[in-house]
């Protein structure tokens, strides 16, 4: 089965440029460019890992991890930001993300990433 990875962008270039690395990767994606639905959306789908960008029209992404965050059995799934952002790195330890990615990003580093993550928490369920 395939790792579930949930990328959530208004920017619809970034999310379906994101999307198709992911894919290429071996990744089941869930692109989601509504940030008004993406809190439901993660709860319908509970991926293994949410990719988000910060500012975005209607809820921002450190509300939704935050709102996330709150709930003991989204805890351990790691919630990474991707931002243009140049406080973006504060905000996104601020609201209890894992990791922040610069955009533009570099394919290889997101990846790297990505990955990091996704063996932490394989590792932590034993």
């Amino acid at each position: 089965m395939a790792i579930k990875i949930m990328i959530c962008d208004d920017e619809i270039d970034i999310l379906d440029v994101t999307q198709m690395i992911l894919e290429d990767a071996g990744f089941e994606v869930i692109a989601v460019s509504d940030s008004l639905n993406a809190e439901q959306i993660f709860l319908n789908e509970m991926p293994d890992l949410l990719l988000i960008d910060l500012w975005m029209p209607g809820i921002s992404g450190d509300r939704i991890i935050s709102s996330l965050k709150s709930n003991v059995a989204h805890t351990n799934i790691p919630m990474i930001v991707l931002s243009a952002s140049d406080t973006g790195k504060q905000t996104a330890m601020s609201c209890g993300a894992e990791d922040f990615i610069p955009k533009p990003y570099d394919i290889d580093n997101l990846l790297d990433i990505l990955n990091s993550h996704l063996i932490e928490k394989s590792n932590s369920k034993y």
